[in-house]
């Protein structure tokens, strides 16, 4: 793709892209899809480095793709969003956000649910997509107690195996040994009520496990049944511009970095193709819309 053509497609994405705001207040947004009432719910948001976001890329080009994007500076706020699914019985939360322990502008969700006035007592499953801070830390309180102490936990067998394992801080800078140290603290809590699973599993009747790995080693995305399907992305696509203009730039978050980008790549020519809903954890709340191709990449659209 010439850079002429990278232009055309930022600005034509600029538009989407330009809404990357984050939420007042208590902000979910509900909808019904299939068999399931699916509400997001903000965790708040991470503040983060721009060179984050893709240490690999060209600073200018990255500049210019982050200008379209409405951000500037040195640091971007990074959005957290949080997926709730009614099921029949069952009440099922897709990771539990960051909690107290990571960043101050995040772990919001047990508030903003209380607020509106969802009991989170009556939560019967949590699925996680991966171990890192914003997905797991919500799982304990400040005195490491559950959270959620009537649900049962569903991890993939990889993922807890890893974190879990001797080679744990492979992947990881030195500065992020803490990651380790709460994913064991949150899984241990979880030890005794936790349900192992893989690639192609359903929690539920039309609720579908899909191996994304690369981000982490057991890193999985779910897929609902139902229209055009929705696939709740998990941290695949990161950024509204940048996971979609240029999936082949590598995050600093990814661990197996060659790997996330033919997971990304993949995931993005399946999305496109079958035109599937998204739910993206760090996109511009609440993260709904769809993949489009676009002059040899693609762009997200967020549902209106």
């Amino acid at each position: 793709m010439t850079s002429l053509t990278r232009r055309a497609l930022i600005a034509g994405t600029a538009a989407t892209a330009a809404a990357y705001t984050l939420p007042a207040f208590a902000a979910l947004t509900a909808f019904k899809h299939g068999d399931f009432d699916v509400t997001v719910v903000s965790d708040g948001h991470l503040v983060l480095p721009v060179s984050f976001l893709a240490a690999d890329a060209d600073p200018a080009e990255r500049a210019a793709m982050l200008a379209a994007a409405g951000q500037s500076g040195d640091t971007y706020n990074s959005p957290t969003n949080v997926t709730l699914l009614k099921h029949g019985n069952d009440l099922i939360l897709i990771d539990t956000g960051s909690g107290d322990r990571f960043m101050p502008t995040a772990g919001k969700m047990w508030d903003n649910l209380k607020t509106a006035g969802i009991d989170k007592a009556k939560i019967t499953k949590v699925v996680f997509t991966h171990g890192h801070p914003d997905h797991l830390w919500g799982t304990v309180d400040e005195f490491d107690e559950l959270m959620l102490p009537n649900a049962s936990f569903h991890v993939a067998a990889a993922e807890w195996d890893f974190w879990n394992g001797d080679n744990a801080m492979r992947g990881l800078p030195a500065e992020r040994a803490g990651f380790v140290t709460g994913a064991r603290r949150n899984y241990a809590a979880i030890k005794d009520r936790v349900a192992m699973f893989k690639d192609g599993d359903e929690i539920v009747s039309g609720l579908q496990i899909v191996s994304t790995p690369g981000h982490t080693q057991g890193h999985v995305s779910l897929a609902l049944k139902g229209g055009d399907g929705l696939i709740v992305t998990g941290d695949v696509l990161t950024h509204p511009m940048i996971s979609f203009v240029h999936p082949e730039w590598k995050p600093a978050a990814d661990h197996v970095v060659d790997q996330a980008v033919t997971t990304r790549k993949q995931l993005l020519d399946r999305l496109a193709t079958d035109k599937s809903k998204i739910i993206g954890f760090h996109l511009p709340y609440p993260g709904v819309g769809r993949v489009e191709r676009k002059d040899g990449a693609y762009r997200y659209v967020a549902a209106t």
